[in-house]
């Protein structure tokens, strides 16, 4: 499968292209001023890997939680792209994401989120199908609750966020975010392709 996966999920975001086994990857500083060039940023990083769409069969974007404008904009070019190239399209969020390693390995994972000085915890069974909506809880109610449950916290740049007494609890599990498990989550069925619409977090 070769695909391009767009994160502007959070202030440093990522592109990720794969095509026949060779991966390409670029770092994103996608604050306010430069949402309106994530197109120009796209397009010099494939003509500096020497990319082609033409290449590509899919499209994935992260649907957050994240900023607004971030979102919105990673999601409006990435259904272009997917438009005008006929490629298929597929939206992801952060929470699935940070589960993906563990498919099948536990009867229950929880993943964990800060996102705006806030927790949000989301529930999936051992195959990654939602159990339970996303659900803001306190600090204390992780603690008291999660004390012993198998918790999933994703590693890059949010874990700078949480208290050092979340990260102590125990079964909790800081994962990486690579954008390779997409690929994985897709042909599980496991993303979304119908109602790709930003995921926001009061």
């Amino acid at each position: 499968m070769n695909f391009l996966s767009i994160d502007c999920s959070t202030d440093i975001g990522s592109l990720f292209v794969k095509i026949e086994n060779k991966t390409f990857s670029k770092v994103l500083q996608s604050d306010k001023s430069n949402n309106d060039l994530l197109m120009k940023q796209i397009l010099d990083f494939f003509n500096e890997n020497n990319l082609k769409f033409d290449d590509l069969s899919h499209i994935f974007v992260n649907q957050g939680p994240g900023n607004f404008s971030g979102l919105r904009g990673s999601l409006s070019i990435a259904k272009g792209i997917s438009l005008s190239k006929n490629l298929n399209l597929f939206g992801y969020n952060t929470f699935i994401w940070s589960c993906a390693k563990f498919f099948n390995k536990k009867e229950s994972i929880y993943s964990l989120i800060r996102f705006r000085k806030k927790y949000f915890i989301k529930k999936f069974e051992k195959n990654l199908k939602s159990i339970l909506k996303i659900e803001e809880i306190g600090e204390d109610e992780i603690i008291k609750k999660y004390y012993n449950k198998f918790k999933v916290i994703p590693k890059n740049n949010m874990i700078k966020d949480f208290d050092k007494k979340i990260l102590k609890l125990n079964n909790l599990n800081i994962v990486d975010l690579d954008h390779n498990a997409l690929e994985f989550l897709q042909l599980n069925d496991l993303l979304e392709q119908n109602l790709i619409n930003p995921l926001y977090l009061s």
